[in-house]
């Protein structure tokens, strides 16, 4: 494994788990787990229009950093192979 790999696959588990805790944090549209789990309760509580974009725009980039990681990943895997 090179070092190239290795530090990709760093990134893609640092990206992982911020994409989880991102989509985690977003409010949620009801009849989903989030009502399961409470989230029905406080859904007038939730964060501003304002905030709830900008948590938007931080999880699409954060997923296709995830997702460019795993096409590299993926290219890096079949050329060593």
């Amino acid at each position: 494994m090179t070092v190239l790999q290795t530090i990709l696959q760093v990134l893609l588990v640092i990206a992982s788990v911020f994409v989880v805790l991102l989509v985690l944090l977003h409010k949620g549209k009801g009849g989903g787990l989030s009502d399961m789990f409470g989230g029905g309760i406080s859904s007038g509580a939730g964060s501003s229009g304002v905030a709830e974009r900008n948590l938007n725009r931080i999880t699409i980039a954060f997923a296709v950093v995830w997702f460019v990681l795993i096409i590299l990943l993926g290219i890096l895997t079949r050329a060593g192979a």
